[in-house]
């Protein structure tokens, strides 16, 4: 197999308008390596140059970065570049599976190590809440004794069917519950409303942040940082692992997908958030380059 080479460019700058006097920062923006890819390179710079910068692998072993400014400042910029070998895979569910409500059951009481750790993610969290109503949603895809990974595909399937994609419907706080009211949101929103039903369904699904290689129209050139960081989920199964599902596309990342961290939601693994003494208000600006090289 030929890896596909890729340069990531993930720019973020917040603009103040009073000055920042301290601010305290963490940053997620460290690609995995995993089976299906490896990071090579990593680069973080951050302007201005932090007073204190500390790295560590966090409780989902992702790296992340901790950092302080401790000088005034108003702009704060934050440029990751990665380099990431991401190996072809073929755009399928791996296998049938066992029955989601064995899956359900296990997870409740088999005491092995990966399965108590993959416990964790069956409950509700800050962004991904545990209702009736998600259950309700989620149901007619999930027969009893249905392979897990075939209900879980036609949840998908039925969320970007249901759903349309519309960036001004919401913001990083919507509630899941009121994403389903709507029915429309951003992948953000779509990886948080599914990984609420599964969850509803007492199944483990975990938030996954990454990055999505696109490609313009023939004949267009591509515009560098007109990408996005990009959101999707995947869910536990036991004796193999955990298996992603991208509900905004109705697909089984197989390639294309870079994963940059994994939480339990967005707030985990926030590509920057901290505190800051002062600053008025402020605006963000992102953009993200994701570059295949020959």
């Amino acid at each position: 197999m030929i890896a596909l080479k890729l340069r990531i460019v993930h720019k973020t700058e917040y603009r103040y308008t009073e000055p920042v006097s301290v601010s305290h920062h963490i940053a997620h923006l460290v690609p995995r390596s995993s089976g299906t890819q490896t990071s090579l390179s990593r680069e973080l710079s951050i302007v201005p140059e932090p007073s204190l910068r500390r790295e560590r692998v966090d409780a989902f072993g992702n790296r992340c970065v901790y950092f302080a400014v401790q000088e005034p400042h108003t702009h704060l910029v934050v440029t990751s570049r990665a380099l990431v070998d991401l190996l072809p895979a073929e755009p399928k569910l791996p296998f049938a599976g066992q029955a989601w409500n064995q899956v359900r059951d296990r997870l409740a009481s088999d005491g092995r190590p990966d399965i108590l750790s993959a416990y964790a993610f069956v409950f509700e969290s800050p962004y991904v809440p545990v209702s009736a109503a998600l259950a309700q949603y989620a149901r007619p895809s999930f027969a009893e004794d249905r392979p897990l990974l075939l209900a879980v595909a036609d949840l998908t399937r039925r969320i970007n069917q249901d759903f349309v994609y519309d960036p001004t419907s919401t913001t990083v706080s919507t509630p899941v519950t009121e994403v389903l009211r709507l029915r429309r949101g951003v992948c953000q929103d779509f990886a948080h409303l599914q990984i609420a039903c599964l969850r509803s369904l007492g199944l483990a699904a975990r938030y996954v942040s990454g990055y999505l290689l696109t490609r313009p129209p023939p004949g267009r050139p591509r515009l560098v940082g007109a990408d996005a960081s990009h959101a999707w989920l995947s869910v536990f199964v036991p004796e193999f692992g955990w298996v992603d599902f991208d509900p905004t596309n109705n697909v089984v990342p197989s390639g294309e997908h870079v994963q940059l961290a994994v939480g339990r939601d967005f707030g985990d693994i926030a590509p920057v958030r901290g505190v800051i003494l002062g600053g008025g208000q402020h605006k963000v600006i992102v953009s993200v380059d994701v570059e295949p090289l020959a």
